[in-house]
């Protein structure tokens, strides 16, 4: 089954960890969308300033024509914020029925696990603008992340139907 995969969610939420965990378990490629983020983007956010939606045009549609070139492969499982509904519209341009898995949690979780991480470029002090930018996906499968990893991935393979 090819397809692409969104794990989205606010910085903080686990994307990576369950997209690589997933990618694994289903053998589908796995990227992480911050790794197309331009140097002036992540200095930006390093420098704990939110991105506009200016920001972030080149980087959707850097995201979606990598998803589009592996929907022709295998197909991907793509970690990538995704906040609003019309960054989920561009990055569903020219993909056939792409899935979407959307990482919620209390701001209070989030926050904790964002103090502890210390390989990431995204401070925590971004993480209110996150939420504040967040529209709730309708089209997604929500699944509430203090749950363990493990729990997660059954979850999203069944809902995929990959048991």
């Amino acid at each position: 089954m090819n397809s692409i995969i969104y794990i989205m969610g606010v910085s903080g939420s686990g994307k990576t960890t369950i997209g690589k965990l997933l990618s694994k378990r289903i053998n589908i490629p796995f990227f992480d969308a911050d790794d197309l983020h331009s140097k002036v983007n992540k200095e930006k956010m390093k420098a704990g300033k939110p991105l506009t939606d200016d920001d972030r045009n080149d980087w959707l549609l850097e995201v979606n024509k990598l998803a589009q070139n592996q929907d022709k492969l295998k197909g991907a499982i793509i970690a990538c914020s995704a906040l609003k509904e019309k960054y989920r519209d561009e990055l569903s341009k020219k993909i056939a029925d792409p899935v979407w898995i959307f990482l919620q949690g209390s701001y209070d979780l989030i926050h904790k696990r964002m103090e502890k991480r210390t390989d990431h470029y995204m401070p925590v002090q971004l993480l209110s603008s996150q939420v504040e930018s967040l529209e709730v996906p309708v089209n997604a499968f929500a699944i509430d992340v203090q749950q363990e990893p493990e729990i997660i991935i059954a979850k999203i393979i069944s809902h995929l139907n990959y048991d």
